[in-house]
């Protein structure tokens, strides 16, 4: 069911009736003729611009094949206003029954919307890919449920979808969440420390210094950051992915790739 093609094929009628009476001319191309939304919604559900596509080839004023096709459409039972706009665009609007009818088709019937548009072409959709240096915001999880609805339309139009999420653990970012880590593991280990400008002093970091103090116990204690900053960072960096993972089941998102920036 497509209810714009639909209401394309009643305007196509229509016309064809307008030459059957004799108020149009035999022989229109009616290829350009469209039904899609108004741009102002208010409009309107539908517009088409039959009558301005038509008006140069059947060399008659725009506005007359308008008002002559309104009429035309008004008697089918789906329309329920019809309005010749401007210079010959008609505005439609649909009775509730059709739309109603579009909503009961959508739940009811499993093959509905149904497209072999992407013909199993490969498509890799990336978001969310926010920086492993902590919690997700508000403003990555907004980007979470955008790019895995568009990821699940592009699928269920027949694309064969990745869905990716990009770690950006490669650059200085990572380095630096290591570093604020480190202190969070020597404060694990009882001692006072301080955060310098440009560090991550937010609490979630508490008990990744824990975990690091679990695992490792005492060895990076007093020790350059040769010793330690490698293994920390990739300590770190796997357990903010770990807590970000949750975050986006909780939001019913599954990415069915997580590549590694540190990989090229």
């Amino acid at each position: 069911m497509n209810l714009f093609a639909d209401i394309r094929a009643l305007v196509l009628d229509s016309l064809d009736q307008l030459v059957a009476e004799g108020t149009l001319p035999g022989d229109l191309a009616t290829a350009a003729v469209s039904v899609e939304p108004p741009r102002d919604a208010s409009h309107g559900d539908m517009a088409t611009n039959a009558a301005m596509v038509l008006a140069k080839p059947a060399k008659m004023n725009p506005r007359v094949i308008a008002e002559e096709l309104a009429a035309k459409l008004l008697a089918d039972p789906r329309v329920a206003a019809v309005e010749v706009a401007g210079p010959g665009f008609l505005n439609m609007r649909l009775v509730a029954d059709v739309w109603q009818g579009v909503v009961k088709a959508a739940l009811s019937d499993p093959a509905y919307g149904q497209s072999s548009l992407g013909q199993g072409l490969k498509m890799m959709v990336e978001y969310v890919s926010a920086n492993p240096t902590g919690p997700l915001h508000v403003g990555h999880t907004r980007g979470a449920v955008f790019g895995d609805a568009l990821a699940r339309l592009l699928d269920y139009a027949g694309f064969d979808v990745t869905k990716e999420y990009y770690i950006n653990d490669g650059g200085a970012q990572a380095d630096v969440l290591a570093r604020a880590v480190y202190l969070r593991y020597l404060e694990a280990h009882g001692q006072e420390v301080a955060f310098p400008d440009g560090t991550y002093p937010g609490d979630y970091l508490k008990p990744v210094g824990a975990a690091l103090k679990a695992k490792v116990g005492d060895k990076f204690i007093d020790k350059g950051e040769q010793f330690w900053l490698e293994e920390v960072r990739e300590f770190a960096t796997e357990a903010m992915m770990e807590l970000i993972r949750e975050d986006l089941a909780q939001l019913g998102v599954v990415m069915d790739n997580f590549f590694s920036e540190k990989s090229l």
